[in-house]
């Protein structure tokens, strides 16, 4: 929130008295929620599933290492169950993400009429839970680099783990939300019209048209953020069609 308001108050400081800043949801809201990489970064639990049980990892301090490291126990509350249903031929590590599924609930709960837009890297079931993906998703990164390791310099690095958006699409509509869209962030750039505001800037003007370009390509190109990155949308009280997904529609996949 700080980093934002001085970023706001800096670029367009006549709308610093139009922003408000929550601690938490409010308890009802009508309009547009936008999350932009909010899920992804949000706590997981993460289970380790063998032949003779379900494990859910967590952290120890191993003394003779002097380091921190995973050790597993045996899973609790509603993760036993959730491991089960998944069916996955053991081992497998991978990751369940309690915290969002709790946090679109509340989305749905707050949401009186209107529409919630998320956009972040991740895949539906069959992808997220696929036999390749025995590892799991857990990721962490560093000043631009990509790190398996969680335990590097602890409280400096981001820890993310890709999002299940089956299961969001599942928690989103037992609270009352209808899927109003899912799809690639390519296919919604596309269609939110990104390669018109690109067409603005003039060509023969490498210095400004270059770096959009270059941009542009970036969070289109499926081998760089366009395919991997999904947006997701939901609405209540809200019919109208959403633009950003009037092409490359995916909720079938889900």
């Amino acid at each position: 929130g700080g980093r934002g308001g001085d970023l706001i108050g800096a670029r367009v400081p006549q709308h610093m008295e139009r922003v408000i800043w929550l601690n938490r949801l409010p308890p009802s809201f009508n309009g547009l929620v936008i999350g932009n990489e909010v899920l992804d970064a949000m706590p997981v639990h993460l289970l380790h599933i063998a032949a003779q049980g379900i494990d859910e990892l967590g952290v120890m301090f191993d003394n003779n290492a002097e380091r921190f490291n995973l050790a597993g126990r045996s899973a609790s509350g509603d993760l036993p169950q959730i491991g089960r249903a998944l069916d996955l031929s053991p081992p497998y590590t991978t990751e369940i993400g309690l915290a969002a599924r709790g946090f679109i609930a509340a989305i749905g709960t707050m949401l009186t009429r209107g529409a919630a837009l998320f956009i972040d890297y991740g895949f539906p079931a069959r992808e997220f839970y696929h036999p390749e993906r025995m590892m799991g998703t857990l990721r962490c990164h560093y000043r631009h680099r990509a790190l398996d390791d969680p335990f590097f310099l602890p409280g400096l690095i981001d820890i993310t783990a890709h999002v299940d958006f089956s299961a969001i699409a599942t928690h989103a509509g037992a609270a009352g939300l209808e899927l109003a869209g899912y799809t690639s962030q390519a296919n919604f750039l596309i269609s939110c019209g990104i390669t018109d505001l690109l067409a603005r800037t003039p060509p023969d003007e490498p210095a400004r048209y270059l770096p959009m370009a270059n941009a542009v390509q970036r969070l289109l190109s499926p081998a760089e953020m366009g395919e991997l990155f999904k947006a997701i949308a939901f609405s209540k009280g809200f019919d109208q069609p959403l633009i950003g997904f009037a092409n490359g529609d995916r909720r079938a996949a889900l």
